[in-house]
């Protein structure tokens, strides 16, 4: 490597480049990679929301266990996080403590779809999204960090239009001749 002139020495005096801000970037690729997360926006508002609820149970946790504000807001911490599907149970704020982003992950609807067995895989599950072949509810879905609760889980289906649920149906003799119209 060719010697650094002034002005570069001068600009390099402050910059660290062995260690970085990012110092997470391996196991945020590892999470981005399993969950095949296109956005790197994504994954930081998964943390930074995981952030929040961990300094949220911290700070609720603090407060004496008899006082009812503690009783209500953990209550309503607790379910609110079970029906998104982030906790298995309502028991205990220590559970709240210990969410991760894996968790809000795995409410994606790429991996619900996989879970699901409506996609083999996720890649594939990803394609049919962005192509708008996958609805929740009334509304067609395009955007693969759609985050499923525990509610719309049951309600995700194909599109009527779509040629993936008229083979389905074709396959289990369930084709309707009104569908064909």
């Amino acid at each position: 490597m060719r010697q650094l002139k002034h002005h570069e020495k001068k600009l390099l005096r402050k910059v660290d480049l062995y260690s970085w801000k990012g110092e997470n970037t391996i196991r945020a690729a590892k999470i981005m990679r399993r969950y095949l997360i296109q956005n790197r926006d994504d994954f930081t508002s998964y943390t930074k929301l995981v952030g929040m609820v961990k300094s949220l149970s911290a700070k609720l946790k603090t407060l004496p266990s008899d006082d009812n504000f503690r009783i209500e807001m953990t209550g309503q911490l607790l379910d609110k996080l079970f029906n998104m599907g982030i906790l298995q149970n309502t028991k205990s704020l220590q559970k709240a403590e210990e969410i991760t982003v894996s968790a809000i992950c795995r409410r994606r609807l790429p991996v619900v779809m996989v879970r699901m067995k409506m996609a083999e895989h996720l890649k594939a599950a990803v394609t049919f999204i962005e192509q708008g072949q996958v609805r929740v509810g009334t509304n067609v879905v395009t955007d693969p960090a759609f985050l499923v609760t525990r509610n719309l889980e049951d309600f995700v289906t194909w599109v009527d239009t779509s040629k993936i649920r008229r083979t389905i149906h074709k396959y289990n003799d369930k084709l309707d001749d009104f569908d064909l119209l």
